[in-house]
């Protein structure tokens, strides 16, 4: 059998079983996904490496670290079809939809920001596989595939890709225990998935394929044995439960996620309840290092935290007080209390999934949008970056100006503009 057109995969069976072959060591088995450890960290693809030095410029950045990958070969679109000795030669069979997969990267469920792009690359590189690194998603309607059919049988049709899961850390510049500041992993952590570059063919029962395959997947779906594959059958479709099973499957656990991200936007959306803050006695302004410009919350409720310059008009609205500290590893947490307007920084959870969303004040309460991490400098320094625990995101703002808004940056400002310094007053 081959491919009457030669520009996509899988011309023939000759050429699926070499592709596939290829991705033996990468793939999992039809069953179940096998986890995939990533390369070792001089050739995982990451721009940074934990315990390399870093700088105070770098405090306001992050980076990812791969911490795990599951490789699953998966079918999308499938179709069982019976050829008689009349009706070989080319066909177009419309294949059903058995799985949609969607490009992802922390709590978005879409790739924004060049830290999930980072990512994506990382993951890539550490498997040494092609891996898609911007928001995409495989068809989620019926697709037609022209397969030439020499031999009468029975054969399932089907589009396919390696799925790739796994979960990320962050690596922060932070100060370290040994002296200097290095590159250490950071508390927050997500899922990401994505797949590699689809693959579509033709594959019969008793046709030999590699184990691990995608075609191998494709061949689990056919229902070998059963009177539909081994009686005379007309040609055309022939109905699998296997295919029906596994697309129920697939729709369930789609459903269940799609259930989990809306109840994490709705809760999130929720104004939090107040709560009572221990706040350290001490007050702060949070000031671009070495200039006159700090964070000034606002006294607009749609107004965002600007860098403003201190004077008399300020009205303590550039003091900040740290509430509810906690420490570990060396990094702190703590919301941000703001004298002025009595209310903590946060970033509104209606945006909070965009990349540059903007830092405002709300009404302090427990909600991880109002919480931070704080990477520090060496001791003797005040230089410290921010990180948005519910976001991930680094704190930074866009140019030097006064009036400009505070916004968060999933990768941090890599130019330095999110060095800030927690200066007492």
């Amino acid at each position: 059998m081959r491919r009457t057109t030669g520009t996509r995969l899988g011309r023939g069976l000759g050429a699926l079983i070499a592709t596939a072959t290829a991705a033996v060591g990468l793939a999992a088995t039809p069953a179940a996904a096998t986890p995939a450890t990533p390369a070792a960290p001089a050739a995982s693809g990451q721009t940074v490496q934990p315990g390399q030095t870093c700088t105070a410029a770098d405090l306001g950045t992050r980076h990812p670290i791969i911490k795990s990958a599951e490789v699953a070969p998966t079918i999308t679109h499938f179709k069982g079809w019976y050829v008689t000795e009349g009706s070989t030669g080319n066909q177009s069979v419309s294949t059903n939809t058995t799985e949609t997969i969607s490009v992802s990267v922390g709590l978005n469920g879409t790739v924004q920001g060049s830290f999930a792009v980072e990512a994506l690359g990382s993951v890539g590189a550490s498997l040494g596989l092609n891996v898609q690194v911007n928001y995409t998603h495989t068809s989620s309607t019926n697709k037609s595939i022209s397969w030439n059919f020499f031999q009468p049988g029975y054969y399932g049709l089907y589009e396919g890709t390696k799925k790739v899961t796994g979960t990320y850390g962050s690596l922060n510049c932070n100060r370290s225990d040994a002296g200097g500041l290095k590159w250490t992993e950071g508390p927050d952590t997500g899922s990401y998935t994505t797949f590699t570059t689809l693959e579509e063919g033709a594959v019969r029962c008793e046709d030999k394929v590699p184990a691990n395959s995608i075609m191998a997947k494709a061949q689990g779906l056919l229902d070998c044995g059963s009177p539909a594959a081994t009686a005379k059958h007309p040609a055309g479709p022939v109905p699998s439960a296997k295919a029906d099973q596994a697309k129920h499957d697939a729709d369930n656990a789609a459903t269940a996620a799609k259930a989990v991200q809306s109840m994490k936007a709705t809760q999130s959306a929720k104004p939090a309840p107040r709560v009572a803050l221990n706040c350290q006695p001490g007050a702060y302004k949070i000031d671009v290092p070495g200039k006159p410009l700090n964070w000034s919350a606002p006294l607009l409720a749609n107004d965002g935290i600007r860098l403003r310059e201190s004077n008399f008009t300020s009205a303590h609205l550039d003091n900040w007080r740290l509430c509810n500290v906690t420490e570990h590893n060396g990094v702190l947490e703590a919301s941000l209390w703001n004298w002025g307007n009595g209310g903590c920084a946060t970033i509104p959870a209606d945006i909070a999934n965009q990349e540059q969303a903007y830092l405002t004040t709300a009404t302090c309460g427990e909600d991880d949008l109002q919480r931070f991490y704080i990477y520090r400098d060496v001791p003797g320094s005040t230089k410290i970056g921010l990180q948005n625990k519910y976001t991930g995101s680094m704190m930074g703002h866009d140019r030097y100006a006064d009036g400009e808004l505070i916004r968060q940056y999933s990768s941090g400002r890599q130019d330095g503009t999110g060095t800030y310094t927690l200066t007492g007053v």
